[in-house]
């Protein structure tokens, strides 16, 4: 009961009631206090509060910020109390002998039923002790093991005293709040309480560091009565864009701006690292009665929008929510993904090694209306989520949904080399070996074992380890090759084992650098975006996607992943899109002269026609807080960093060999507008279109008089050069029984850029 009790707990944020009872007594003032870590520990504080949905109030955030950077350290520690202090539920005391002794604080004591409320608990430490603080209460209904990311019951309450058991109580000690006391005199720990009931209730609090540390005559415990309010069921019907039930998320904030439900306290399929929860039509949250402001969307196709609605109070209410979309790329024939997700392995999930399940994930899929979901096992968490690979599309998976569980080879042996995004496996294990440590060193052995499985394989997250100076693409500095990207690429490309490199979720210079360099020297590697959620950007999955040009009809996931192989696709954030594309005629990733993909063969140089459909979406003020900021900061790729000035526009670049030949501004107000080239063509090239750094096509590749394309021969020479400097870094990582093997297929590579070297007559 208890169990099912605690899933259920979807409706309240924890709240920092700032009002002071008329009769409580206030808590001392401590004086002298080590001033540097109090300032420090309370901005730590006030972060963990708005973190936890329970911002402090303007007045009193504004007041914290005026004291910690006082000069006067006397009245800056005075300030920081009178701050604190109306928002304390207890005061407690620990002794110069640490014996502690509990108080009753003066804050509201007001709970509400099926949520959590957050208050805080000022400690006078005078014993300057650094154990682990415990707060304690004989009305706790169960104690849980959340480390499992379950509610598994740890104490069995007796049945004649659950009317007693009301109540959970957690001293929150993560980031950034530790879960030792500082030792500091003074410091403020931050405590959230659950019921499950509504009323008047009384609750006996304590606290202790420690069996033994209690002081005498009960006072290290107080009684305090609380009022809990009651909560109501609130069913959402969410309707889409044709009045279909559908799933979306949804941001829900009272008026003080603390989020509904609690985000620290929420179990799967509710992730606590995010603002939204995802709700399908007919399913619901609980609240307590009151005014909301809720924020609905479905991902970036969607038009965000939010409204007020007023809780009643009563046992249940329902409100109605109706989507729009500013674009819809499915109905132009384009399915989005995201092939880099995962369920599990990073410090955002409760348990890293096994995480969440299918069920969990699909949810999300949904609510951000992703046609295509690549859920991807990796080190951390591989003994436990390849249970649900199966080589096939997930059972949940929809006409227009699919989610599939495939590999990233992160946290294996060769990770040191780049990480692999490895689509459409058949079997997951590599060849002989049934633990982590028993796979290759480095790279090229598993992309050529996943390539006899005919998988779709890339790199992911590929600016890592690739980083330059400069923003100018193709940036012919050389990076140190000392990161998990595609690093081992600029060897690997040239063994014809690699289908794609991934952009959207590292810095754009980064990633496309290393692409052009490749594309300069003939290779037709693609490119494919991702998210790596949530381990790089954790808000949402498909922050990153690429688009596929999909036939009609129910999705199929292997003609979507070999879409991603043909280059039928382009990579975008969603809030920009490059559809159609084609040059010369030649629609990019389809069948074009000889029946060879994206090729348009001429005779001669000369002028070629550059046809696509684009669209943009920017608000009408700009966000100064993205564009300021420099390119290797998140978010690498947003639309808001192509606007122009202050206008409501963006510009659409054609790009030849990796320079931006032309340019054509389009309104970014979310039509879809038509947009011509012509490029000038003098010898075998590549070309495509971007708006950087927001969206960018795959290539088509024009070849005259059936020369190769050599573009550049400062791009194969900066290719060789790093071909050295990716052995330096990587070898010592490599196996010693691997290193021969390792060496010749780099000594392979560096031979391949110094035949293009020789074959170049352009710089």
């Amino acid at each position: 009961m208890y169990a099912r009790m605690l899933c259920t707990m979807l409706a309240v944020a924890c709240t920092v009631a700032p009002a002071v009872t008329a009769f409580a007594q206030e808590l001392p003032l401590v004086a002298g206090v080590e001033f540097q870590p109090l300032a420090s520990a309370t901005k730590r504080l006030v972060e963990a509060l708005d973190y936890v949905g329970a911002p402090l109030s303007d007045e009193h955030r504004a007041a914290i910020d005026t004291a910690v950077a006082s000069t006067d350290h006397v009245a800056g520690t005075r300030a920081i109390q009178e701050a604190l202090d109306p928002y304390c539920l207890l005061g407690v005391n620990i002794s110069p002998e640490s014996r502690v002794k509990v108080a009753e604080g003066p804050t509201r004591k007001e709970l509400v039923e099926h949520g959590w409320r957050s208050f805080l608990v000022k400690v006078h430490n005078e014993a300057g002790a650094t154990a682990r603080p415990v707060a304690e209460s004989p009305n706790a209904a169960q104690l849980y093991r959340r480390s499992t990311g379950s509610a598994e019951p740890a104490v069995t309450v007796p049945p004649a005293d659950v009317h007693n058991r009301f109540l959970e109580l957690d001293l929150y000690g993560k980031r950034p709040l530790k879960e030792t006391l500082s030792g500091l005199s003074l410091e403020y720990r931050l405590l959230q309480l659950y019921t499950n009931a509504s009323g008047k209730r009384e609750a006996v609090l304590g606290f202790n560091i420690g069996q033994g540390t209690q002081d005498i005559g009960f006072r290290n415990e107080v009684a305090v009565l609380f009022d809990c309010l009651p909560a109501v069921e609130v069913t959402l019907g969410v309707h889409d864009v044709d009045g279909s039930p559908t799933t979306a998320s949804f941001v829900i904030r009272d008026g003080l701006g603390r989020i509904y439900p609690h985000p620290g306290r929420r179990l799967a399929p509710d992730f606590f690292f995010h603002d939204q929860v995802y709700r399908a039509d007919g399913e619901s949250v609980r609240l307590p009665a009151g005014d909301y402001t809720v924020q609905t969307a479905r991902g970036p196709e969607y038009d965000i929008q939010e409204r007020q609605i007023t809780v009643p109070e009563g046992a249940a209410h329902r409100e109605e929510f109706h989507l729009s979309r500013w674009i819809h790329l499915a109905a132009e024939g384009w399915r989005s993904g995201d092939h880099h997700v995962h369920a599990a392995g990073c410090s955002h999930y409760e348990s890293p090694t096994q995480g969440v399940t299918p069920a969990d994930m699909m949810r999300h899929i949904l609510g951000e209306d992703l046609n295509v979901g690549c859920v991807l096992s990796w080190g951390p968490c591989w003994y436990y989520q390849k249970q649900f690979f199966d080589g096939e599309v997930h059972e949940l998976s929809t006409d227009d949904y699919v989610m599939r569980y495939d590999v990233e080879v992160s946290g294996f042996p060769s990770s040191h080399a780049g990480h692999l995004s490895i689509l459409q496996l058949t079997e997951d294990d590599y060849r002989g070996v049934e633990r982590i440590e028993d796979w290759p060193s480095w790279d090229l052995p598993v992309l050529q074992w996943a390539k006899e499985q005919d998988a779709v394989l890339g790199f992911s997250h590929s600016g890592w380890g690739l980083q330059v100076d400069g923003d100018h693409l193709p940036n012919y500095n050389m990076p140190r090759f000392d990161g998990i990207g595609a690093n081992e690429y600029i060897v690997d490309v040239a063994h014809d084992s690699v289908d794609f490199i991934s952009a959207v979720d590292t810095p754009a210079v980064w990633e496309l650098s290393i692409w052009y360099h490749t594309l300069n020297c003939g290779f037709r590697t693609r490119i494919s975006g991702e998210t790596d959620f949530p381990c790089i950007y954790g808000e949402r999955v498909g922050l990153g996607r690429s688009y596929v040009k999909s036939p009609e009809g129910a999705l199929d996931f292997t003609n979507w992943a070999e879409g991603i192989r043909a280059g039928r696709s382009y990579v975008s954030d969603g809030l920009s899109h490059l559809i159609d594309f084609s040059v010369g005629g030649v629609a990019v990733g389809e069948p074009g002269s000889g029946g060879v993909t994206s090729q348009l063969d001429v005779t001669s140089p000369g002028p070629v026609a550059v046809t696509a459909r684009v669209a943009a979406l920017l608000g009408d003020e700009p966000n100064t807080a993205i564009i300021e900021r420099p390119l290797s900061h998140q978010p690498y790729w947003h639309v808001e960093r192509a606007r122009i000035d202050d206008s409501r526009r963006v510009p659409v670049e054609l790009v030849v060999n990796g320079e931006a030949v032309a340019t054509h501004d389009i309104d970014a107000d979310g039509s879809i507008q038509d947009v011509e080239f012509t490029a000038d063509i003098d010898r075998s090239s590549w070309v495509a279109l971007r708006i950087f750094p927001s969206s960018h096509t795959n290539p088509v590749f024009v070849a005259v008089d059936g020369r190769p394309i050599r573009a550049s021969r400062r791009s194969a020479e900066w290719c060789l050069e790093a071909v050295d400097v990716c052995w330096n870094a990587k070898v010592g990582r490599i196996r010693e029984d691997e290193r021969d093997a390792a060496r010749q297929a780099y000594d392979v590579a560096a031979d391949a850029y110094r035949a293009i070297i020789a074959e170049s007559d352009a710089e």
